[in-house]
């Protein structure tokens, strides 16, 4: 019966969601994994999530994509993926159960999308906390461009605006198109991002548009 349940769910994931197809690959990782239920069930509630929330205001999306990312687990890069610095798709993310800042600004960029958010409003947002020392990655939705960001951010289920988060210092946002220098948690000018020996955004973006990783 637990068989026949799973194939059902596999085969609703697959029809239903616009970018989460599973492969061979996936649903062998899925089968061995020992909480196999559980991500398949995530699966379902992500695909679920989408529709319940396509025709919601702005601020709903956003509050509603902010709180089911946050449920899952963080973790660090070094204890998952034996790496310190690995950005996961949505896909492994939700798979996996477990991930680092960003891959809860990712999922949350990649979500917002799928339910008609503009590329353009969309950015992820390297900040650091007070008080700590490594970079943080959030996700920030912008009106226009001399907005307020709106902070999404698996440190807080509260959608806040970037002023209301003392606790964060911006550096720089970026998205698929532009990348933005920060100033008084403005947008200031515009930024060129040194990515050093890999890209990891051009790389992650190729993943999930052209590999479906």
């Amino acid at each position: 019966m637990k068989q026949i349940i799973l194939l059902i769910l596999i085969t609703i994931i697959n029809l239903e969601a616009n970018s989460i197809k599973l492969s061979k690959t996936d649903i062998k990782k899925i089968e061995e994994h020992h909480s196999r239920n559980a991500i398949y069930l995530r699966l379902k509630k992500y695909i679920e999530l989408k529709k319940n929330i396509k025709d919601f205001s702005i601020e709903k999306k956003l509050n509603y994509v902010n709180t089911f990312y946050n449920k899952i687990l963080p973790i660090q890069d070094s204890q998952k993926y034996l790496s310190d610095d690995y950005w996961a798709t949505p896909k492994e993310f939700m798979i996996e159960g477990k991930g680092d800042c960003e891959d809860y600004a990712i999922a949350k960029y990649f979500t917002l999308l799928e339910i008609g958010i503009k590329k353009e409003k969309l950015f992820l947002t390297i900040v650091k906390v007070k008080g700590k020392t490594n970079y943080h990655m959030v996700l920030s939705y912008l009106e226009n461009k001399n907005s307020i960001p709106l902070i999404l951010d698996n440190l807080s289920f509260k959608v806040l605006p970037f002023d209301k988060r003392k606790d964060l210092i911006p550096e720089v946002i970026f998205n698929e198109k532009e990348a933005f220098i920060l100033k008084n948690k403005k947008i200031y000018k515009k930024a060129k991002i040194n990515w050093g020996k890999e890209n990891k955004w051009e790389k992650l973006l190729n993943r999930v548009y052209e590999k479906n990783e």
